[in-house]
């Protein structure tokens, strides 16, 4: 069994070693270990200190509280508890407890400091409440004064939505009767007044759960969700945003720490997390919820529902959707706004019904929860089949559309049942228009795979192309062009794998181009055009001739940036086949030359696909404007905008910036501006390339220029993700060089690039073998060794990091010894127990500075003579390296001509050769040459 004082002592040690998980595992194994008062007090405190150090204030303030317990005169646990009330706000706490600290040590300099200040502090605090308490009443006067000005009273409304987002703001105005006032403004049914108070609300509720639960409780759920189904965009929005903020908070997610009484109670939300929830479902299939909001219901849901990590076991608030609302999801899913009795809804609401079903399904665990929702999906659709009434038979084929662009295995299960396939057959045959327009949408959906299009390319092909010659209606004509277009695509980017004949894909292309231009046709049809180009550009020739045609490219940039979100995927996807962004798999000669003596089909590439071709087409693109139009897909605040769909976006900016050239364009365009996000959040996949984006740029670029601001900040946690040992070496490369630029600028980046946890890495790539990533590595940490965190890893023993760096000045690469001498050179000036410890690790030493001293590099020479004069601080060490052949070299450079190039080597070796003067160990004659 451990000891608790050999605890304490280890965690002592580690803490001096400023390793403070450590140390806080040492003190909490030995708290469990005894039970003696005085032990336990100094163990509280000493953990106390640790959590100080972790910036962990509430932690730290409950450890120095419980040592305070066993030992009331504990000193240093009353600074130490002060210290953590201080920095969480609690100044007349904190002023307390160091009030108690000077009336024990009253000559004690920090205390009386410490005093002075946090009473300067509450005072000021004490102006501002009071001065907070006499804004908030004027701006409801305000506010609620019909005889003032509109100017005025905008002017008060958004004064009044900053002051609820500063805590303390958001507190005067929630004592204040503000909750009472607030509702008032939204009675008014003034649209600004109504947006300005629902702001404020969410604003209050930011950052603090239990003043969260009031206002949720006070305002009462239903009247939060009769404001979100007024038909209008800007208050739905808002209170999807006042939901989702009670939400955070109540996950933990947007919660600040309390302290004292604040900490001991623990708010139970999860009731209040499921009425939300039914809440929300219930205003799905509710006919008063206008479009936006029911749009906003499935947002909050889709974001708040499924388990962010599947890790976690419990998916029970996807169960109960699916049990409580599975159905209702299915109505709104299933709705067509040319049908009778059509619930109201906006041009994104059915495909974001489609993402809310897809991510229920991934949120299931296993086989019975899958057949489960597959049964409710089935039992839905069929009995929506009746002979009697066309409404129910489109309403079912919609719902099958909509589970075709969500969950594709279920919609593909439903497909499979028997006359519902034969149903949509018979729909594209019927006389009415939105039999149609309902069957070939669900046609186009259901030929995702190719196994799925062979079999319609047998049964329904010929239908198609009848509706698309006979039919006057272009919303039918565009939507079978889709359809053949999707159909002819079905052999994605094999060249051999052709379903039409020769030229009918670029004739079909040249008719969505038509098409997508013609202005006169409604925006949700010509929407089509782009989703058959989505599918036709994976032939190299439509892709060439798409990019040709500017006004077919301005024409779908626009359409990017209109309200229907529906078209996000449709424009990513055109882009990531003109770039050639897809996945390629990897294709080996020898297996190759076996699939064609063996006889079997070996894909082929489109000659217009090889780099020339694709590299023109970037180049297109960058010019026609891209990079704006990916910036603004990428603003869109909807739940349509999909990881999958950022994953898209992510593929195509890193093609973009495949040309050096480029990277000023796209910077200037916002391209650094809008990869952050896609390198932050998304996929795993698309969270790489984009941070592959960002590192190219940022290896090239002035950081403060592609990056202003403190977004050069934000850029660091993308390139060091892509320090993962997983990524291939021009990752690992890309990333070290945009790491090295970026510690080049300041120490506030440097500090950044450490808290990041990057040194390990940088040093794990000045071991690799390839000798750019290791001369990247070492090119970093010479800009890195500057900051006090990085000298003292090169200063603990125990590590081979000197005896690296030594050995890499030895290296043939002029650039590798340049940087290795320059971390060198820098860690010799400020430490001078480095100098020796140079001449322990190892043998070669001295003839490797004596390299460096002679190289034929003036930068690469003057830094191996800077540690040269650094060394010779050391008498021992300089008589060393005097009595060798440095000696010689010394005297050669110091005899040299001074001239302006070779004035810094000259002057170096010349006060190398005084200290050996001073020192006694060559005579004042050696000195005449000069």
């Amino acid at each position: 069994m451990e000891d608790p004082i050999q605890l304490k002592d280890s965690g002592n040690a580690f803490f001096q070693n400023k390793d403070y998980d450590k140390a806080i595992d040492c003190y909490t194994n030995a708290i469990k270990l005894t039970k003696e008062k005085k032990v336990l007090a100094i163990l509280y405190r000493n953990r106390s200190a640790c959590h100080l150090k972790k910036e962990k204030y509430v932690s730290a303030a409950s450890d120095a509280s419980k040592a305070i317990e066993m030992d009331a005169s504990d000193i240093k646990a009353l600074f130490r508890r002060s210290q953590a009330l201080e920095k969480v706000g609690k100044l007349d706490q904190a002023f307390k407890d160091v009030q108690r600290c000077a009336t024990m040590e009253p000559k004690n300099k920090t205390f009386q400091e410490t005093l002075r200040r946090l009473n300067h502090d509450i005072q000021e605090k004490l102006k501002i409440q009071f001065s907070t308490d006499s804004r908030v009443e004027r701006m409801f006067e305000v506010l609620l004064d019909e005889s003032i000005d509109k100017e005025r009273k905008e002017k008060a409304a958004n004064n009044l939505i900053v002051l609820a987002r500063e805590d303390a703001g958001a507190e005067r105005i929630f004592r204040n009767n503000g909750l009472n006032l607030l509702i008032q403004l939204i009675e008014t049914k003034k649209h600004e007044m109504m947006l300005a108070a629902i702001r404020t609300l969410s604003g209050m509720c930011s950052r603090h759960k239990s003043r969260a639960l009031a206002v949720l409780h006070f305002v009462e759920l239903d009247k939060i969700c009769s404001w979100m189904a007024l038909d209008n965009e800007e208050i739905a929005l808002a209170t999807s945003s006042l939901f989702q903020t009670i939400l955070d908070n109540f996950e933990g997610k947007d919660s600040k720490e309390h302290h004292g009484k604040d900490e001991a109670l623990v708010l139970d939300t999860s009731k209040d997390v499921k009425m939300i929830i039914t809440h929300l479902l219930e205003m799905l299939a509710h006919p008063s919820v206008s479009g936006h909001g029911r749009d906003q219901a499935l947002t909050v849901l889709i974001r708040n529902v499924p388990r962010k990590d599947l890790g976690i076991k419990d998916n029970t608030r996807s169960l109960d959707t699916i049990d409580l609302g599975l159905r209702k999801i299915l109505k709104v899913a299933g709705q067509f706004p040319e049908l009778q009795n059509c619930l109201p809804m906006t041009e994104n609401t059915c495909l974001t019904a489609s993402i809310l079903l897809n991510k229920l399904y991934d949120d299931l665990r296993d086989d019975e929860e899958r057949a489960n929702f597959r049964k409710i999906c089935e039992v839905y659709v069929t009995s929506k089949f009746d002979p009697k009434n066309m409404e129910k038979n489109l309403h079912a084929i919609q719902c099958v559309s909509a589970l075709l662009q969500g969950p594709y295995d279920v919609g593909n299960s439903i497909l499979a049942l028997q006359g519902v396939m034969e149903m949509m057959v018979a729909l594209c045959g019927s006389e009415r228009e939105i039999d149609q327009m309902v069957a070939l949408e669900a046609i186009i959906h259901a030929a995702s795979k190719a196994s799925r299009a062979g079999f319609i390319i047998s049964n329904g092909i010929s239908l198609m192309k009848d509706m698309y010659k006979k039919s006057t209606n272009e919303k039918i004509k565009i939507r079978a062009l889709v359809g053949l277009c999707k159909l002819g695509s079905a052999g994605g980017t094999d060249y051999a794998l052709k379903q039409f004949s020769e030229g009918s894909t670029e004739k079909l292309a040249k008719q969505c181009r038509k098409w997508l231009c013609n202005q006169n046709i409604d925006s949700r049809t010509r929407k089509w055009a782009i989703e058959g180009m989505a599918y036709l550009t994976l032939d190299a020739d439509v892709k060439d001739d798409f990019v040709q045609d500017e006004p077919a490219m301005q024409a779908m940039f626009d359409l990017s940036q209109s309200a229907d979100k529906t078209i996000l995927y449709a424009v990513a996807s055109v882009l990531v086949n003109c770039t050639n962004s897809y996945d390629v798999k990897e294709r080996i000669p020898e297996l190759v030359e076996l699939a064609k003596l063996s006889k079997q089909h070996v894909p082929e590439d489109h000659p217009k696909d090889k780099k020339d071709f694709v590299m023109q087409r970037v180049k297109r693109l960058i010019k026609a404007g891209v990079v704006s139009a990916l910036a603004v897909m990428l603003k869109a605040d909807s739940a349509i905008l999909t990881d999958q769909t950022k994953e898209l976006m992510a593929r195509v900016f890193l093609a973009l910036v495949e040309d050096a050239r480029d990277r000023g364009k796209i910077v200037a365009q916002g391209g650094g501006k809008s990869l952050l996000p896609l390198a932050l959040h998304g996929t795993d996949v698309g969270k790489v390339k984009a941070s592959h984006a960002l590192a190219k740029i940022a290896a090239i670029s002035d950081p403060e220029i592609a990056f202003p601001g403190e977004r050069v900040y934000e850029v660091v946690r993308p390139l060091v993700s892509l320090l993962n040992t997983e990524l291939d070496g021009l990752q690992n490369y890309e990333a070290l060089m945009s790491l090295t630029n970026l510690s080049a600028k300041s120490e506030k980046l440097r500090q950044k690039i450490i808290k990041e946890k990057a040194l390990p890495e940088i040093e794990c790539y000045m071991f690799e073998e390839h000798d750019q990533i290791r001369q990247a590595a070492t090119e970093c940490m010479c800009n890195m060794i500057t900051c006090k965190e990085v000298q003292e890893r090169f200063l603990a023993e125990g590590n081979d990091r000197l005896k690296l760096m030594v050995l890499l000045c030895g290296e043939d690469d002029p650039k590798l010894q340049r940087a290795a001498a320059g971390a060198l050179a820098a860690l010799t000036t400020s430490h001078k127990e480095i100098c020796s410890k140079i001449s322990t690790v190892t043998v070669q030493w001295l003839e490797i500075l004596q390299r460096l001293c002679i190289h034929d590099n003036l930068e690469v020479q003057h830094r191996g003579l800077v540690i040269a004069l650094n060394m010779m601080a050391d008498q021992e060490i300089a008589k060393m390296m005097i009595e060798s052949e440095l000696l010689e070299i010394l005297t050669v450079i110091g005899k040299m001509e001074d001239n302006a190039k070779h004035h810094d080597v000259i002057d170096v070796a010349r006060k190398c050769l005084v200290k050996a003067m001073d020192y006694s160990l060559i005579k004042p004659t050696s000195q005449q040459a000069k």
